[in-house]
């Protein structure tokens, strides 16, 4: 089974039928699966080094999942080792003044990948029917709204040459409470807590229901989605190398023609 189609949602998905601590990719041997990711991240970044140069696909990369779930880790350990000149990150944080002021996928759509490019969403459009419906912000019927057009943006993004992935980082609220907890302990890793994240917490329940929602309503074959175990950060990693990686490959990547103009070139 391709691993693209091996973690999809299936039929009628819950968030909370999905077991976050699920190791099917693992060889039981933590050390060989770090290996295993290095590996496919050196692969990745070899085929982007081709996808930039063809300068042809655009591709989109959605990171999205409960604090703590990884989305920082994911960029650094599979995606860290593509030449930063194709790759680009952007982590969407509250809107500002001026965005409030436009639409909610304005700020979305002037970040999408040019020809060439790999861009990662470090959260996303997907925000504005989660934190929103969670804290009340928007009801029912504005949610419907919102998840129709993000469908019809999606597709329009597809039907121009951008290839989106989506990956749900699902991490279990026991998890979360622990790397919550480490991160209090070190004092090192106090700059990565944030007092707000205790206070998501305790909406848990409504966050698996509103993804529960957004992953049924969105989830199709030209934007999918991905549920990746992240429990195990090694593992998680393990899986979404796997899954880019297969679709670099499905590619079938190549590098521009060579120049005739160049072939008796002499350099003096």
């Amino acid at each position: 089974m391709k691993f693209s189609t091996q973690f999809r949602p299936k039929k009628s998905f819950k968030v909370n039928d999905s077991d976050a601590g699920d190791k099917p990719l693992s060889s039981g041997d933590k050390a060989k699966d770090k290996l295993a990711v290095d590996a496919l991240a050196q692969q990745i970044a070899e085929l982007q080094n081709v996808f930039y140069a063809a300068h042809k696909r655009k591709l989109l990369l959605v990171l999205q999942g409960m604090d703590t779930s990884g989305k920082d880790g994911t960029v650094k350990d599979v995606l860290g080792r593509i030449d930063p000149l194709g790759i680009r990150s952007v982590a969407f944080k509250a809107p500002t003044t001026i965005e409030k002021e436009h639409d909610y996928l304005w700020r979305i759509h002037r970040e999408m990948p040019a020809q060439g490019e790999i861009v990662i969403f470090n959260r996303s459009h997907y925000e504005d029917v989660l934190i929103t419906r969670v804290h009340d912000w928007i009801n029912d019927d504005e949610v419907q709204r919102r998840l129709a057009q993000i469908r019809d943006f999606e597709r329009m993004l597809s039907e121009t040459g951008t290839v989106v992935l989506k990956f749900f980082l699902h991490i279990s609220k026991d998890q979360q409470k622990k790397r919550l907890e480490d991160r209090i302990a070190d004092p090192d890793k106090h700059w990565k807590f944030d007092l707000q994240d205790i206070e998501e917490r305790k909406s848990w329940d409504a966050y698996q229901s509103a993804y529960t929602t957004a992953i049924n309503a969105t989830d199709a074959d030209h934007a999918p989605w991905f549920v990746i175990p992240a429990d195990s950060k090694t593992h998680r990693n393990l899986v979404i190398a796997s899954i880019v990686l297969e679709i670099l490959e499905g590619m079938k990547l190549a590098y521009p023609p060579a120049k005739p103009e160049l072939k008796d070139l002499k350099i003096i």
